[in-house]
């Protein structure tokens, strides 16, 4: 009875190992290619392969688990699993991917397929084009090298190299990237391009070239469908008079506008001029550029750059007839030559005319000049367009000039004030209707010599080295030069006095004092281009009977 029971033990045991080593040899067994039609025949000096011709019912026709492959004339190598394939040479993957070629391989053991000769490899939505092309089945990836054209329902893509990723649509391309289109045309030293959403990204030095702009960038993505694009690395967009530089841009072409944020620049390379911010909208049909936050326009003129900037800046026209508007808080400042003292002015909005050359100031303006301080309802500025220096000075209703003189401080005002100019330096003022004087004489060794409180219809100043030296009566109504000593304190400010000395404009930095920092947005990096693993194995070993026949 042991005995009997020891044989069933042995039986069932050998009876499960021969069980396994059948499970596993049906594993490791390869499904052979299946020829469905094709004239047959054997060849003495061909003894390893059976050749199929097409006869009267059509092509060759191949299948190989889920792939269907149609040729003129096949040779099948039964021990290898292995197709070659000529003449209207046709392979399709179910509804994903096609190809067709003059020539094709086919091993059915590693499904890597091989074509060549006028190749056309098309998915849902995209087409290639080449002489060469590798396709691995498994991997899921097409390669050439070759050169080759991808072709979608808006743009053609050449590059030198390239891969074609079916599970994700993406075409990478590594060399020579190129696209067309009837609107611009894209170089990039790599791309990725997905076929079901026409979405590019731009890797390394890369442009693209429209009719009226050019983008420039070094990471990026455009959608080639919509014409849509964002740009992040040294990124900046050419239009034909001006130039567009941002920390990220935003680019639609259909609507020819762009945005930009985080240390922009956009140059005036006609009006030699720029300005600066941390957002900013160009619309390209409008000729208008919209810039904030810490937005500063300068206009650069040979030693004596001027610098506009408000809350918010905005310049309209086009380069001839150019309109700056800057809103809330506005400053402007300007150096001057050597030896001159700076002129800048403070108002709640600024506006300036390129074409006439004016500059108003407007509500609660403050101008300074030389030693003056000028304040009024309005205050306009002109500038001789020929020359490019100041011409004129305006300053309407309740006009009041001061300066500072160690006994006091000079002030006269009036109704309107006009003042002249010469290189660039205030020399002349006149003040008209209701005017009032108080001002600090002094003599040769300038000693003070008196006050002089006078009324008058009208005045005229004269100016030396930004300094009032001389005073002219028109229709003088009453007033004389008082001894200081008979001069009361409280009678030595004028009705309307208002000093603002701490606020003036000394150097650039000042146009943003006591103005917080901008709050700059974080940035939406593009990543990197994912790292894919090489397209042959490490081991060549797989692709032998294709690449080495």
């Amino acid at each position: 009875m042991k005995l009997i029971n020891y044989i069933l033990v042995v039986f069932v045991w050998f009876g499960y190992t021969l069980s396994a080593q059948v499970e596993v040899s049906k594993t490791d067994e390869k499904t052979q290619v299946t020829i469905k039609s094709g004239y047959w025949e054997k060849k003495p000096d061909i003894p390893d392969a059976v050749i199929y011709t097409r006869d009267k019912s059509g092509q060759v026709y191949i299948i190989h688990e889920g792939v269907e492959m149609w040729c003129d004339q096949a040779f099948v190598y039964t021990k290898d699993n292995f197709v070659k394939a000529y003449g209207s040479v046709k392979i399709i993957q179910g509804d994903t991917v096609s190809m067709k070629s003059n020539y094709s391989e086919y091993n059915g053991n590693t499904q890597f397929a091989f074509a060549s000769g006028k190749v056309f490899f098309k998915d849902q939505t995209t087409s290639l084009k080449t002489d060469t092309l590798y396709f691995d089945r498994i991997k899921q990836q097409a390669f050439y090298n070759s050169g080759g054209i991808v072709k979608d329902s808006s743009s053609t893509l050449t590059s030198k190299e390239g891969r074609y990723f079916a599970k994700s649509k993406k075409y990478q391309f590594l060399s020579n990237v190129k696209i067309k289109n009837p609107k611009y045309t894209i170089n990039s030293e790599q791309l990725d391009f997905y076929s079901e959403t026409g979405l590019a990204y731009l890797y390394g030095q890369s442009t693209i070239v429209g009719e009226t702009s050019t983008v420039h960038c070094e990471r990026g993505y455009y959608n080639t469908r919509n014409d849509i694009g964002h740009f992040v690395k040294n990124s900046r967009i050419d239009y034909e008079n001006r130039i567009m530089y941002g920390d990220s841009i935003y680019f639609n072409r259909n609507e020819n506008f762009a945005s930009a944020t985080n240390n922009i620049q956009i140059i005036d390379t006609l009006n030699n001029s720029y300005v600066r911010g941390h957002y900013a909208e160009v619309f390209k049909d409008k000729d208008s550029v919209f810039i904030t936050k810490r937005a500063v326009a300068i206009t650069v003129r040979e030693n004596d750059s001027i610098y506009i900037h408000a809350d918010t800046l905005k310049i309209t026209g086009k380069p001839e007839h150019r309109i700056l508007k800057g809103f809330y808080k506005a400053r402007f400042f300007k150096r001057g030559l050597p030896g001159e003292e700076p002129t800048s002015g403070k108002c709640d909005s600024i506006f300036v005319n390129e074409r006439t050359g004016i500059t108003k100031l407007l509500r609660n303006p403050i101008l300074w000049s030389g030693q003056n301080q000028m304040t009024g309802d309005t205050i306009h500025l002109l500038r001789n367009i020929q020359t490019n220096k100041l011409d004129t000075l305006k300053v309407y209703k309740n006009s009041f000039i001061i300066q500072k003189d160690s006994a006091g401080y000079n002030q006269v005002k009036g109704e309107r004030l006009i003042g002249l100019f010469t290189d660039n330096e205030l020399d002349t003022i006149n003040i008209k209707k209701n005017t009032q004087v108080i001002f600090y004489s002094r003599n040769e060794n300038e000693e003070l010599v008196g006050i002089n409180n006078t009324t008058s219809s009208s005045i005229q100043m004269y100016l030396k080295d930004q300094e009032i030296r001389g005073i002219r009566f028109i229709k003088k109504v009453n007033g004389k030069l008082y001894p200081p000593s008979q001069f009361p304190e409280n009678a030595r400010i004028l009705t309307g006095f208002k000093w603002f000395g701490d606020d003036r404009l000394l150097k650039v930095n000042d146009l943003f004092r006591g103005k917080p920092a901008p709050i700059l947005p974080k940035i939406q990096g593009i990543p990197l281009p994912k790292k894919e693993d090489a397209f042959f194995d490490s081991s060549p070993i797989k692709y032998n009977s294709i690449l080495n026949d």
